[in-house]
């Protein structure tokens, strides 16, 4: 990606800086952060500023849409989370038996706060959670599942959670639901590539056909056979690729021209929705440094 392409990605608006500031705020209220994380890009889906809210407090890392990453990439990050002390499991939060499951995860990871209470005398004080994470990483979409009822907005595009919701799942834990937050600048271009990759970013700030051309490069790199499998077409990259998936799915313009664009979204589409096949973008191969 070019320079101007990449700064596009630098997504920050102001409400993410105000959502931040709030949950800076709400931390002494809370025992326990529960981290949503998208399970096809696992390191580039965690805010680093997330790191600096912990503080000490127990936190869980749910690698969320794991029914669209590479189950055996997901099982050796959950491992690796775990090995550095952090309690991770892997969901489809829509799945409403599986985000019941990760109550076991919760009670864990809640035990030495209970303890601590029960020896000071503190008897049924439901631990506090913040559930925490980037833009459309799903975080409602698993509080509702969790609950078992509508309890939190959701939607398929960032910014749908605007404030704080308290949801009381019973009387052993209750959830903060926040606003999905980025961070001001990321480090590695990669990162934000991978992020409007998933969605994390709102599709009308970058040219969706510098950003598939970009996405092909990485899964002919991993999964070769993913993009010519789905559409039937040789292995290609680029506006080779654009012409060829443009004429198999009948994205042709006036004169019989290739629409780009057009293929261009119909390939991030079928990305995004598991037509192309489980795919990580993230291998485990980060160091324990960057956990």
């Amino acid at each position: 990606m070019t320079g101007d392409q990449v700064e596009k990605l630098q997504w920050y608006p102001g409400h993410m800086t105000k959502a931040f500031r709030q949950m800076k705020e709400d931390l002494k209220l809370i025992d326990l952060i529960i981290e949503i994380c998208d399970a096809r890009i696992p390191y580039s889906s965690r805010n680093p500023e997330i790191e600096k809210l912990a503080n000490g407090r127990s936190r869980i890392v749910l690698l969320n849409k794991s029914d669209l990453a590479d189950h055996d990439v997901t099982k050796e990050w959950q491992a690796y989370f775990r090995e550095n002390g952090i309690y991770a499991a892997a969901m489809d939060g829509r799945d409403k038996s599986q985000a019941r499951a990760v109550r076991s995860v919760i009670d864990a990871a809640s035990e030495a706060k209970r303890e601590r209470d029960r020896r000071r005398g503190i008897q049924n004080r439901p631990i506090r959670a913040m559930v925490v994470g980037i833009p459309n990483s799903g975080k409602s979409t698993f509080i509702n599942s969790y609950a078992g009822r509508a309890a939190a907005k959701t939607g398929n595009k960032p910014g749908v959670t605007k404030g704080k919701q308290w949801i009381r799942l019973n009387k052993q834990v209750e959830l903060l639901d926040t606003p999905g937050v980025l961070w001001p600048k990321f480090e590695d271009e990669t990162v934000g590539l991978h992020l409007a990759c998933v969605g994390a970013i709102k599709d009308d700030i970058f040219e969706v056909t510098d950003l598939v051309t970009e996405l092909a490069v990485i899964l002919n790199r991993l999964y070769p056979s993913a993009i010519p499998s789905a559409y039937g077409i040789g292995e290609c990259e680029g506006e080779p690729m654009l012409a060829a998936v443009a004429e198999k799915r009948g994205c042709i313009k006036a004169g019989g021209i290739a629409d780009y664009d057009k293929a261009a979204g119909v390939i991030l589409d079928d990305f995004r929705h598991g037509k192309l096949g489980r795919i990580s973008l993230e291998p485990c191969t980060v160091r324990e440094s960057e956990v």
